[in-house]
């Protein structure tokens, strides 16, 4: 498996966002996590990004997924 730099822009109280980092955790893939319901700098960095407010957006090197897509993730990172 190729490294991967991986950030995830999250909130706490987002279901699928727990569900993508728990699937991170679970396949030891590192990621960055940034709460965007605290941190407004990355909050405008993620919608200036995805173009999107809502979360996660996760982004894989250059790639970007809004929401959590298991199968693009498991592609992507080849696992």
């Amino acid at each position: 498996m190729a490294t991967s730099q991986i950030t995830i822009y999250s909130t706490p109280t987002c279901h699928f966002c727990h569900a993508a980092k728990d699937f991170f955790t679970e396949n030891k893939v590192a990621f960055t996590d940034y709460n965007v319901a605290t941190d407004l700098d990355k909050r405008k960095e993620m919608i200036e990004k995805s173009g999107q407010m809502g979360v996660p957006v996760i982004l894989v090197d250059k790639e970007i997924i809004v929401g959590y897509d298991e199968e693009r993730l498991r592609k992507i990172l080849k696992i």
